[in-house]
């Protein structure tokens, strides 16, 4: 089977030539799934020189058809042989996936919502929607980190947060009614948009989380962290424009402190992710240890595991956190440099899911997480980190294209701790 693929007008066509069989169905789907990647979320499929359409070939057209659908892209078979058009017509499908000619010229150039600004830096080029304007973002200290060394959590330093829709947080924590419940489970865990997702370490090394149904929400029991509360400013959609193809998160996060005009930044990211670094706790910090356990070395790597290489390449990434232009103010305590040659400090808490593409234009927040949740495979949790080392470095968590929602900070809750 020959498969090959051009532009043409919005939607990238693809032609195939030869049987579409069991064996040369799992050729086309990688070669869809590598056009999707690419950011080509508008497919034509040319079948007219296919002599042989299996169900399993069948199975991959419907698969990428639903996929994009959801996105609001499409898939169409723009052209077909006589035996492909008998299939689908067995199938019944001739309706769905079969287009006629001017079903391909509309869909070939769908309304795609027109950004308020354009700009490229850093690496990557934005398009930046607006939201609420001169909307705000206030944030709440949880707890006290420092009791993180000497592992000094208890039950009297822990306290129960609720994360609704309008509020997103990080820290060491876990899901469940009391302190005694999660004593030997805390671990990292990212809140956003009415989710809870956090990492255990009680050995099973499988994350868990709770989707918000109504007004309810999801009992936290959490050692340390922050919360920020309020709407977004902007939402900003980014595709990496480098010789890399990636943007880093130190640029992400440079970008879109100048896209908000803010010395302090609260940010939501939902991105593509080319490979994350960071670090996530193996033991709960509730139990006795050494006086600078977690840290101290050599017993650090039993309690820290770290990525060596960049991890969850290809996944979807949802990145929560905050940021600063400098270490002053009540955030001091969670904010540490985002690598060692640049005065922006932050602290980022990353959930990794089973890829699929992202929808282009102006998407809504909770909307986007929660399908993550409910229909993309929770993989893995880290705090992440920049692994500048010389030569022996794994570097800093790297992105594709994804999009950002983001707002300056402007003060502390009420009754924050």
């Amino acid at each position: 089977m020959e498969i090959t693929a051009e532009i043409s007008g919005e939607a990238k066509k693809i032609k195939v030539k030869g049987r579409l069989d069991g064996y040369w169905a799992d050729h086309l789907a990688k070669a869809l799934e590598e056009e999707i990647h690419r950011g080509a979320h508008n497919l034509l499929l040319d079948l007219s020189e296919v002599v042989f359409l299996s169900s399993a070939g069948i199975r991959v057209l419907v698969r990428y058809y639903k996929q994009l659908k959801e996105i609001n892209g499409f898939l169409q078979v723009s052209e077909a042989s006589e035996p492909v058009k008998k299939v689908l017509e067995i199938s019944r499908l001739t309706g769905i996936l079969l287009a006629s000619e001017s079903t391909v010229a509309a869909v070939a150039t769908p309304a795609v919502p027109t950004p308020s600004l354009h700009m490229e830096m850093h690496g990557a080029a934005f398009d930046v929607f607006p939201r609420t304007l001169g909307a705000k973002l206030q944030h709440r200290l949880l707890g006290d980190p420092d009791l993180l060394r000497g592992c000094r959590f208890r039950q009297e330093s822990c306290s129960t947060v609720q994360f609704p829709e309008s509020t997103f947080g990080i820290g060491l924590g876990a899901l469940g009614d009391s302190f005694e419940e999660c004593h030997g489970r805390f671990g990292e865990f990212i809140a956003v948009a009415g989710t809870v997702a956090y990492f255990p370490t009680d050995g099973t090394n499988v994350p868990d989380y709770l989707v918000a149904a109504g007004a309810s929400y999801p009992d936290v029991q959490v050692c340390y962290g922050l919360s920020c509360e309020g709407q977004f400013c902007k939402l900003a959609r980014f595709e990496a424009k480098n010789e890399t193809g990636t943007v880093t998160l130190t640029q992400l996060v440079e970008s879109a402190l100048e896209i908000a005009s803010a010395e302090q930044m609260g940010l939501v990211i939902v991105a593509e992710s080319a490979g994350l670094i960071g670090a996530a706790l193996r033991r709960p910090p509730t139990v006795e240890a050494a006086k600078n356990a977690p840290f101290e070395f050599p017993r650090i790597r039993e309690w820290l595991s770290f990525t060596t290489e960049p991890a969850y390449t290809r996944s979807l990434a949802l990145v929560t956190g905050v940021a600063s232009r400098g270490v002053e103010g009540a955030l001091a305590p969670m904010l540490r440099p985002l690598t060692s040659d640049t005065p922006i400090v932050g602290h980022f808490h990353a959930a990794a899911f089973s890829y699929r593409p992202l929808q282009k234009g102006r998407i809504e927040l909770t909307k986007t997480v929660k399908s993550l949740f409910e229909n993309q495979t929770l993989q893995g949790i880290l705090h992440l980190l920049s692994d500048d080392r010389a030569f022996a470095g794994a570097g800093q968590s790297q992105f594709v294209r994804g999009a950002c929602w983001l707002g300056p900070l402007t003060g502390t809750v009420e009754g924050g701790t």
